[in-house]
C-alpha cells in the first residue's frame, strides 16, 4: 500500500528485499482496495452527469495512485520513441526524469480513453475490477519475462518473487475478474500484456519498473475499454 498509493500507512514494515518481493503478490489486493475507493466516489456523485462523474474519479485515480504508474507509460513512451531501437539508449532514456512530447501525448491519450469508458459505464463492477485486474498483471510479467536494470526500482521485487504464490495470486485474480465481469476484458487484458511483454523483449530484452508501471496503465484502460463494449 505505501508503494502503489498515497493512501497514509503506519510505517511500521520489514523493508527488507525479501518483503518487497512477497508484497507483489498483494498488489491485486491493493488494486480491489483503489476500487473500492473509486467506485464509492462514483456512487456519491450519481446525481452529476456522466462527463463530469467520470473526470472526478478519474481524478481520485490519479491522486490516490500518486501518478507512478502515469510515470512509467510516459518514462516508457519517450524511451520507445527516442531509444530508436536501441537498449542501452532506451534504458537512459527512462532513467531521465523529463518528459518529451510524445510522453504527453501518451498519457493525455490514455487518460481520454479511461475518461470516455468510465463515462459510457458510469460506475460498476468494471471500475472495482479493473485496477485489480491490471495490478495482477505484474506478477504474471514477473513470472515470465526476464528483469534487466540491475540495481533498478523493480530489482528486489524480481529477485524475490515467491514464484508459487505470485501464480496463485495471478490465477485468483484471473477468475475473479471473470466472475465479475465475463471472459472479455480479461482477454483483452491479457492480449495488451502479452503485446507489451513481446514489445519489451524486443527492445529491451526484459522488463523493468517503467515498463511494469506502464502496463498496469494500459491494463486498466483495457479492462474499462472491454466492459464498456461489451
Amino acid at each position: 500500500m505505501q508503494f502503489l498509493t498515497r493512501l497514509p500507512v503506519p510505517r511500521a514494515v520489514d523493508f527488507s528485499p525479501r518483503a518487497l518481493g512477497r508484497s507483489v503478490v498483494l498488489y491485486p489486493a491493493v488494486g480491489l482496495l483503489i476500487g473500492t475507493i473509486l467506485l464509492a466516489a462514483r456512487l456519491l456523485l450519481q446525481d452529476a452527469g456522466p462527463a463530469l462523474a467520470s473526470a472526478l474519479v478519474l481524478l481520485v485515480w490519479v491522486l490516490v495512485t500518486g501518478g507512478l504508474h502515469i510515470d512509467g507509460l510516459a518514462d516508457s513512451a519517450d524511451a520507445w520513441v527516442g531509444g530508436h531501437g536501441d537498449a542501452e539508449r532506451s534504458l537512459e532514456i527512462m532513467k531521465d526524469p523529463c518528459s518529451g512530447p510524445i510522453a504527453v501525448a501518451v498519457v493525455v491519450l490514455l487518460l481520454l480513453v479511461k475518461f470516455g469508458a468510465l463515462a459510457e459505464l458510469s460506475g460498476g463492477l468494471p471500475l472495482l475490477i479493473a485496477p485489480l485486474a491490471a495490478r495482477g498483471l505484474v506478477p504474471a510479467l514477473l513470472l515470465t519475462t526476464p528483469y534487466v536494470r540491475k540495481g533498478g526500482l523493480g530489482s528486489p521485487l524480481a529477485e524475490n518473487l515467491p514464484r508459487r504464490q505470485a501464480l496463485y495470486a495471478v490465477l485468483a485474480t484471473a477468475a475473479v475478474t471473470v466472475a465479475a465481469l465475463g471472459p472479455w476484458p480479461l482477454v483483452v487484458a491479457a492480449a495488451a500484456a502479452w503485446t507489451l511483454r513481446a514489445m519489451m523483449l524486443r527492445r529491451l530484452g526484459g522488463c523493468t519498473g517503467d515498463t511494469l508501471g506502464a502496463s498496469i496503465e494500459i491494463g486498466e484502460a483495457a479492462v474499462l475499454v472491454a466492459a464498456a463494449l461489451a
